[in-house]
Protein backbone atom coordinates (compact mmCIF):
# COMPACT_ATOMS: atom_id res chain seq x y z
CA UNK A 1 0.00 0.00 0.00
CA UNK A 2 1.45 3.63 -0.91
CA UNK A 3 0.53 6.98 1.27
CA UNK A 4 0.41 9.80 -0.31
CA UNK A 5 -1.45 11.44 -3.29
CA UNK A 6 -0.84 9.15 -6.19
CA UNK A 7 -2.82 10.65 -8.97
CA UNK A 8 -5.47 8.16 -10.39
CA UNK A 9 -4.87 5.80 -12.86
CA UNK A 10 -6.40 6.54 -16.55
CA UNK A 11 -9.06 3.93 -17.49
CA UNK A 12 -7.54 1.00 -19.78
CA UNK A 13 -8.64 0.58 -23.39
CA UNK A 14 -10.62 -1.78 -24.49
CA UNK A 15 -8.55 -4.42 -26.15
CA UNK A 16 -10.35 -6.42 -29.18
CA UNK A 17 -13.48 -8.18 -29.02
CA UNK A 18 -13.94 -11.23 -26.63
CA UNK A 19 -13.62 -14.27 -28.28
CA UNK A 20 -16.80 -16.27 -28.27
CA UNK A 21 -17.82 -20.15 -28.09
CA UNK A 22 -14.92 -21.42 -25.70
CA UNK A 23 -16.31 -22.92 -22.75
CA UNK A 24 -14.08 -20.39 -20.46
CA UNK A 25 -16.54 -17.65 -22.09
CA UNK A 26 -19.52 -18.72 -19.63
CA UNK A 27 -20.81 -15.60 -18.43
CA UNK A 28 -21.42 -15.17 -14.74
CA UNK A 29 -25.24 -14.20 -13.64
CA UNK A 30 -25.82 -11.52 -11.20
CA UNK A 31 -28.82 -11.86 -9.09
CA UNK A 32 -32.14 -10.01 -10.80
CA UNK A 33 -30.35 -9.43 -13.78
CA UNK A 34 -29.43 -11.40 -17.14
CA UNK A 35 -26.12 -12.79 -18.24
CA UNK A 36 -23.23 -10.28 -17.85
CA UNK A 37 -21.78 -8.98 -21.31
CA UNK A 38 -18.88 -7.65 -22.70
CA UNK A 39 -18.57 -4.70 -20.50
CA UNK A 40 -15.12 -4.35 -18.39
CA UNK A 41 -13.91 -5.77 -15.28
CA UNK A 42 -14.06 -2.72 -13.20
CA UNK A 43 -10.45 -3.15 -10.93
CA UNK A 44 -10.16 -0.89 -7.56
CA UNK A 45 -6.73 -1.42 -7.12
CA UNK A 46 -3.65 0.89 -5.59
CA UNK A 47 -0.43 -1.48 -5.92
CA UNK A 48 1.07 -0.69 -9.44
CA UNK A 49 2.53 -4.38 -9.15
CA UNK A 50 -1.21 -5.44 -9.30
CA UNK A 51 -2.50 -2.59 -11.51
CA UNK A 52 0.40 -3.86 -14.18
CA UNK A 53 -0.32 -7.75 -13.77
CA UNK A 54 -4.35 -7.19 -14.12
CA UNK A 55 -3.93 -5.16 -17.13
CA UNK A 56 -1.05 -7.20 -18.78
CA UNK A 57 -3.47 -10.53 -18.30
CA UNK A 58 -6.76 -8.41 -19.45
CA UNK A 59 -4.66 -7.64 -22.46
CA UNK A 60 -3.44 -11.04 -23.05
CA UNK A 61 -7.18 -12.93 -22.46
CA UNK A 62 -9.15 -9.83 -24.70
CA UNK A 63 -10.52 -9.04 -21.62
CA UNK A 64 -11.35 -5.02 -20.80
CA UNK A 65 -10.46 -3.77 -17.41
CA UNK A 66 -11.34 -0.42 -16.41
CA UNK A 67 -9.09 1.02 -13.50
CA UNK A 68 -10.79 3.49 -10.86
CA UNK A 69 -9.13 4.83 -7.87
CA UNK A 70 -11.77 7.21 -5.95
CA UNK A 71 -15.32 6.80 -5.12
CA UNK A 72 -16.72 9.04 -8.34
CA UNK A 73 -14.45 6.89 -10.18
CA UNK A 74 -15.98 4.18 -9.09
CA UNK A 75 -19.13 5.12 -9.16
CA UNK A 76 -19.51 6.62 -13.03
CA UNK A 77 -17.70 3.07 -14.27
CA UNK A 78 -20.56 1.45 -12.24
CA UNK A 79 -23.28 3.36 -14.21
CA UNK A 80 -21.28 1.67 -17.39
CA UNK A 81 -22.24 -2.10 -16.21
CA UNK A 82 -18.78 -3.83 -15.74
CA UNK A 83 -18.97 -7.18 -15.31
CA UNK A 84 -17.64 -7.53 -12.19
CA UNK A 85 -15.90 -5.22 -9.82
CA UNK A 86 -12.15 -6.47 -8.69
CA UNK A 87 -11.59 -4.62 -5.08
CA UNK A 88 -7.82 -4.48 -3.07
CA UNK A 89 -9.35 -4.90 0.45
CA UNK A 90 -5.44 -4.15 1.40
CA UNK A 91 -5.76 -0.32 -0.11
CA UNK A 92 -7.14 1.61 2.51
CA UNK A 93 -10.19 2.98 -0.03
CA UNK A 94 -13.71 3.94 1.53
CA UNK A 95 -15.04 0.08 1.65
CA UNK A 96 -18.34 0.99 3.09
CA UNK A 97 -18.90 3.36 0.46
CA UNK A 98 -17.70 1.53 -2.73
CA UNK A 99 -19.61 -1.86 -1.70
CA UNK A 100 -22.67 0.03 -1.23
CA UNK A 101 -22.58 1.41 -4.58
CA UNK A 102 -21.69 -1.68 -5.81
CA UNK A 103 -24.47 -3.46 -4.46
CA UNK A 104 -26.68 -0.55 -5.50
CA UNK A 105 -25.54 -1.00 -9.11
CA UNK A 106 -26.34 -5.25 -8.46
CA UNK A 107 -22.46 -5.91 -10.06
CA UNK A 108 -20.99 -8.64 -8.20
CA UNK A 109 -17.65 -8.11 -6.41
CA UNK A 110 -14.21 -10.06 -5.97
CA UNK A 111 -12.29 -8.84 -2.99
CA UNK A 112 -8.70 -9.91 -2.50
CA UNK A 113 -6.79 -9.41 0.76
CA UNK A 114 -3.70 -11.08 2.24
CA UNK A 115 -3.07 -14.06 4.69
CA UNK A 116 -1.61 -11.09 7.44
CA UNK A 117 -5.03 -9.06 6.96
CA UNK A 118 -7.28 -11.35 6.17
CA UNK A 119 -8.70 -10.98 10.00
CA UNK A 120 -8.55 -6.66 9.54
CA UNK A 121 -10.29 -6.82 5.96
CA UNK A 122 -12.87 -9.69 7.35
CA UNK A 123 -15.66 -6.40 8.15
CA UNK A 124 -16.09 -6.58 4.05
CA UNK A 125 -15.95 -10.36 3.10
CA UNK A 126 -19.42 -10.43 3.42
CA UNK A 127 -19.83 -8.00 1.25
CA UNK A 128 -18.24 -9.74 -1.35
CA UNK A 129 -19.27 -12.34 -4.00
CA UNK A 130 -15.53 -13.75 -3.37
CA UNK A 131 -12.93 -13.06 -1.31
CA UNK A 132 -8.96 -14.48 -2.55
CA UNK A 133 -5.48 -13.90 -1.42
CA UNK A 134 -3.15 -11.89 -3.49
CA UNK A 135 -1.69 -15.29 -4.13
CA UNK A 136 -5.02 -17.13 -5.45
CA UNK A 137 -5.47 -14.20 -7.62
CA UNK A 138 -1.86 -14.25 -8.98
CA UNK A 139 -2.54 -18.08 -9.90
CA UNK A 140 -6.43 -17.86 -11.32
CA UNK A 141 -6.78 -13.68 -12.36
CA UNK A 142 -7.14 -15.10 -16.27
CA UNK A 143 -9.76 -17.61 -15.73
CA UNK A 144 -11.14 -14.85 -13.06
CA UNK A 145 -11.54 -12.10 -16.02
CA UNK A 146 -12.81 -14.62 -18.54
CA UNK A 147 -15.05 -16.60 -16.79
CA UNK A 148 -16.00 -14.30 -13.48
CA UNK A 149 -16.10 -14.89 -10.19
CA UNK A 150 -18.85 -17.32 -9.54
CA UNK A 151 -21.01 -17.94 -6.76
Amino acid sequence: MTSGGAPPLPPTPAPGRRGRGAPSDTPLERPGAGALGDGPVLAVVSDLFFVSRIRETGRLTGVAVEFARTPDEVEAALDRGPRFVLVDLTAGYDYDRLLLAAEGARVPVLGFTTHALARQTQPWHARCRRVVTKETLTQELPALLREGIGS
